[in-house]
């Protein structure tokens, strides 16, 4: 196990290149979540253990992308989390995404079309010259799920600021590297795959300015104030944070989530983005193609040839837009590149 990941354990799984379609648990929320559904059929459940592992999760994941807890929201999935600030968004709003992005930072924003809210979708690399005075809010990916391109955050982001327009970035499928939300108005992160919690685990940072313009449709009892005095009506006061935004959580996978997300903020950000990135780059290396700096390695694959025969060699991969995808992250290894470069050599000299 590689010293940046040395709070980390795996259960082994050689040959699973597939983190950017679902990460694989560690053996802390395996252990966590085995023992609440054994507490949970012995009538042995206790929220307040639940309410404390959501807590504990917002804390880490905080620490993770360098923000305040306060500027953190929970929620269960990316596009419920995009389509809270798609509702926000004034009539006749232009919204500037990236083609191709996935659809759950897009398709939000296109169910509002009906009342005057226009979706421009341009190239990622020409997204912060596409940003003009009329964009209300640039929505991207920071790493591009099909194919793992890493967006020019800073031009991005320079490009809004001079135009008074709001940015949203999913981090999603950027857990392999360090983040700053901070540099965001808005973003939003699934958090199953590159940071190994369960799925139904998602969040939302915001920055102050920005939380004033974003409408809690989620309002329940989990947003409240006082979360267990706000479990009745009529008089509604929300949490003056971002917690005004949370959705009401789905205990048990925070439960697993608390551990690993404690675990991703404990360790060195930097040094995991080394070990994945060097192994992508490594295998393209092996191949004969140039390094692309990303943990992610996505190769045209129209017939599926190359996905088949990674898969003949106990390669776990992905299929995506006729391209076949692989995601190296903090539990690969050596092995993992020659079993993977070994069964590409082999087809491309078929």
């Amino acid at each position: 196990m590689p010293d940046p990941i040395a709070a980390l354990t795996f259960a082994p799984a050689p040959g699973y290149l597939d983190a950017a379609t679902c990460g694989l648990p560690t053996s802390a929320t395996a252990d966590a979540m085995r023992a609440a559904v054994d507490d949970w059929q012995a009538g042995r459940a206790d929220l307040a253990v639940y309410d404390d592992a959501v807590d504990r999760s917002r804390r880490a994941y905080a620490r993770l992308v360098g923000v305040g807890p306060q500027d953190v929201a929970i929620g269960s999935q990316t596009s419920a989390l995009v389509g809270l600030v798609a509702a926000s968004l004034p009539d006749g709003a232009e919204v500037l995404t990236v083609t191709d992005d996935f659809t759950s930072v897009v398709f939000p924003f296109l169910a509002h079309t009906d009342r005057g809210v226009t979706v421009r979708h341009v190239p990622l690399a020409e997204l912060a010259d596409a940003i003009r005075p009329r964009t209300a809010l640039v929505a991207f990916s920071l790493v591009q799920s099909r194919d793992g391109a890493v967006a020019d955050a800073d031009a991005i982001v320079r490009a809004a600021a001079a135009v008074g327009a709001l940015t949203l970035c999913d981090v999603t499928q950027a857990g392999w590297m360090p983040v700053d939300a901070g540099r965001f108005d808005i973003t939003v992160c699934s958090a199953y795959k590159w940071l190994c919690a369960p799925r139904g685990v998602a969040f939302l940072t915001v920055a102050r300015p920005a939380l004033a313009q974003l409408r809690p449709l989620h309002a329940g009892w989990y947003a409240g104030d006082d979360r267990w005095g706000s479990c009745y009506g009529p008089h509604m006061r929300l949490a003056d944070d971002a917690r005004r935004l949370d959705v009401s959580p789905a205990w048990l996978c925070w439960v697993g989530a608390a551990p690993a997300l404690e675990a991703w903020a404990g360790a060195d950000a930097h040094a995991v983005r080394d070990h994945a990135v060097g192994l992508a780059d490594a295998l393209l290396s092996r191949i004969g193609l140039a390094p692309r700096g990303s943990a992610i390695v996505s190769l045209p694959d129209p017939d599926e040839r190359l996905a088949g025969a990674l898969r003949a060699a106990g390669c776990r991969v992905a299929g995506r837009a006729g391209g076949v995808r692989l995601g190296f992250h903090a539990w690969n290894d050596r092995d993992d590149v020659e079993r993977a470069g070994g069964a590409l050599v082999g087809v491309r000299a078929a």
